[in-house]
């Protein structure tokens, strides 16, 4: 459980519900404010009722990337305000360029939705390292052109272990080396350093036509980055709930 400040007002707040593939997230905002955080269990959503009940709920935004079972879908049936349930028809306030917007994980245009709301009119690379690494653009006109996705962190340690029949299932905690000495090392350095490379890759060639690119970073993930790719890179592991804030409202006429 994370928590933030109590709400300032009592103002009626927003839910924002993210169901992801390991977890779901479960936010209260007042504004653009995010008041509190929580992670659940995404077959359950415990805290969904007593987190309505301790806070003035008005409205509530649903995104999910799993087919929901039925006990969540009667928690959520139960919420006595609206929910905007996100899909490739939601309006945006951003212009969607994806040939295929039905496939478009709603993750990915979230986190693209809360870094242009916060840096308007500018050119954005988005990346979002959870279960998967996603690549994300938009431009200084606001519109998304797309993105890449490649297996994360933890996808890349277990492919080394079930696609192989003597590498060991390694994690990233422990000795990290440049190049390995051992099995063990060399999986790890493997795996990190192959994100990190990828990673700057990616800001490398956006930024040799995009000069003012900006980059953010978030998600579970987290990595190390050298000091003159730290200084063009916003951290912020709640781009996705902030995003899913900004299309609620837009959706609400709260421009």
């Amino acid at each position: 459980m994370s928590k933030f400040a109590p709400a300032k007002s009592k103002e009626t707040l927003n839910l924002i519900i993210d169901i992801g593939n390991t977890m779901a997230k479960v936010a209260l905002f007042d504004g653009d404010q995010m008041v509190e955080m929580l992670t659940d269990s995404n077959e359950s959503l415990e805290c969904l009722s007593s987190l309505c009940r301790d806070y003035p709920v008005e409205q509530g935004i649903v995104a999910t990337v799993i087919d929901l079972n039925e006990q969540v879908l009667s928690q959520l049936s139960d919420l006595t305000f609206p929910l905007l349930w996100l899909d490739h028809r939601t309006p945006l306030p951003v212009v969607n360029l994806y040939e295929t917007p039905e496939t478009l994980g709603y993750d990915r245009m979230a986190a693209v939705v809360g870094a242009n709301d916060r840096f308007p009119g500018r050119d954005i690379l988005v990346i979002d390292a959870g279960t998967c690494i996603t690549y994300e653009f938009i431009d200084a006109k606001g519109q998304y052109h797309g993105g890449n996705i490649s297996p994360g962190m933890q996808m890349r340690f277990k492919a080394l272990h079930r696609q192989t029949g003597r590498l060991p299932l390694v994690s990233a905690d422990g000795r990290r080396l440049q190049m390995g000495r051992d099995t063990e090392t060399a999986i790890r350095a493997g795996v990190l350093k192959g994100i990190e490379y990828e990673i700057t890759g990616y800001i490398d060639a956006m930024r040799h036509k995009y000069p003012e690119l900006l980059v953010f970073l978030t998600g579970g993930d987290e990595f190390s980055f050298d000091t003159n790719v730290k200084s063009i890179i916003f951290a912020d592991r709640f781009l996705v709930l902030k995003g899913l804030n900004r299309i609620l409202n837009y959706n609400n006429g709260k421009i």
